[in-house]
């Protein structure tokens, strides 16, 4: 597996081709370009991972081609300048424009080699920090010291050695992102990035084209997912998601390694790992006729399970110092401990929403709680199971208010029924009478509704 992908610009042809030679035997691949037409060319065929720019070129010379570049918002890759007749000015423009560093010729392969090293790690680094940025601190950590967690990350790691495709399956809010940083984080194409689908809409089909497969219009080019995921990890957050469009062009690039960017005439070579999340029955979803088998069978090359957060509770008093502890470093919220009857009572809690709904509570407590400790009371206001001021109906309306809306819409759903029936039948102080008015129910049916939320009958809190 190559390094990393380099495009050597620059009208000696001795020079592009020492580079060459020097670079693919330092492990990169290495493609090469004598003007800026021919620069063009490479990188529409393929997106390089750095370049290695002559200034001094005949027709269009390096300095315009770096500035056409930044102007067009095309700068995504790390540009190291080349010249033999360098000045200042020139390199402080250069440098202006974007460029990642300046190397003066005759060149010094020992340290173009550092040069190059030091642009794409650099480069790394940034998009790490830009996913910092937007995403929950420690995204490569498994959180729990439970014997689940403990095979779970023993198994990631196996698997992160291997290039197999995964496909990893599970409830909402289980940490299937995170599972997949960790084996990305783990694996040999750690250097490279991991990009994440779920930001866009899988069933658009056209905007899903784009957005996965990028786009060529009047000589632009738009960079996809896919491509942008060269040589490293691609993370389709939910599977099923993909309309039937999407999934034949996915499969087609994936079994071919190539494919044809929206508007594009030329086919573009990628090399990506691909882990695939679903909290969806694929199978059933096959079977149906909503998922194609070929796909399905090539996404499910090891199929990874992640149990949700309710059958390994032990983990919940660990997750929860660690959101608490998080919150106050990366967030600045307020520092506060729970009681141990409150850690005991989020403990012994059915967690549908799992982690997520977790750390969205700990956040909700943190900016709408006061002083330094956080009861059972508090917990029991912000799981809904309490009214804020003794009120039985506010009460009704303080547990949808805590509902987490990140819960796809049947998990939502059934959470949202089984909020509001535990708030009615305390309203109602258990009488089943009461409660059949309130909702309107026949009783043969309510029963048959708190059975299949997991509620008792005798319930009240």
């Amino acid at each position: 597996m190559s390094i990393g992908h380099i495009l050597v610009v620059d009208d000696e042809s001795e020079i592009r081709s020492l580079l060459a030679e020097v670079l693919t035997d330092e492990g990169y691949t290495v493609s090469s370009a004598a003007d800026a037409a021919e620069a063009r060319n490479s990188i529409a065929s393929r997106r390089p991972d750095l370049i290695l720019l002559d200034i001094w070129m005949p027709g269009q010379d390096g300095i315009s081609l770096l500035r056409e570049w930044h102007e067009a918002g095309q700068l995504v890759w790390p540009v190291v300048m080349m010249s033999g007749h360098g000045t200042v000015e020139t390199a402080v423009e250069a440098t202006r424009l974007g460029a990642f560093d300046f190397i003066e010729k005759p060149i010094s392969l020992d340290k173009l080699l550092l040069v190059i090293e030091h642009g794409l790690e650099n480069n790394r680094l940034l998009r790490e920090n830009e996913h910092l940025k937007r995403s929950a601190p420690d995204p490569f950590e498994l959180i729990g010291e439970s014997e689940y967690m403990t095979t779970l990350r023993a198994q990631a790691k196996k698997v992160a050695g291997h290039d197999a495709w995964v496909l990893i399956f599970g409830e909402p809010g289980t940490g299937k992102q995170a599972l997949a940083r960790f084996i990305h984080h783990h694996s040999p194409r750690r250097h490279f990035p991991f990009i994440d689908t779920g930001s866009v809409a899988m069933g658009g089909r056209q905007n899903a084209a784009v957005e996965l497969f990028g786009s060529e219009v009047d000589g632009k080019i738009r960079y996809g997912l896919l491509e942008q995921a060269n040589g490293g990890t691609l993370f389709i957050a939910e599977a099923a998601d993909m309309d039937e469009q999407t999934q034949m062009q996915l499969i087609s690039a994936l079994e071919n390694q190539s494919f044809f960017r929206v508007g594009g005439a030329e086919p573009v070579a990628v090399d990506v790992r691909v882990i695939a999340a679903t909290r969806k029955d694929l199978e059933a979803e096959v079977r149906a006729g909503r998922f194609r088998e070929d796909l399905f069978y090539h996404l499910s090359v090891v199929p990874l399970p992640i149990e949700p957060l309710r059958h390994h509770p032990e983990d919940v008093p660990v997750l929860l110092s660690h959101y608490l502890d998080a919150a106050h470093r990366f967030e600045g919220l307020p520092r506060r401990e729970l009681t141990i009857g409150a850690r005991n009572l989020l403990k012994a809690h059915s967690w549908p929403g799992n982690v997520r709904e977790l750390k969205n509570l700990v956040q909700r407590m943190l900016i709408l709680g006061n002083g330094e400790v956080i009861d059972e009371q508090e917990v029991q206001r912000a799981l809904g199971f309490l009214p804020a001021r003794g009120d039985a109906a506010e009460g009704v309306a303080n547990s949808l208010i805590s509902l987490n809306l990140d819960l796809p819409l049947r998990d939502a759903r059934d959470e949202f029924e089984r909020r509001y029936l535990l708030a009615q039948l305390k309203a109602c102080e258990g009488s089943m009478t009461e409660l059949a008015r309130i909702t309107g129910m026949e009783r043969t049916n309510l029963y048959r509704k708190l059975k299949s939320l997991g509620i008792s009958a005798n319930e009240r809190s």
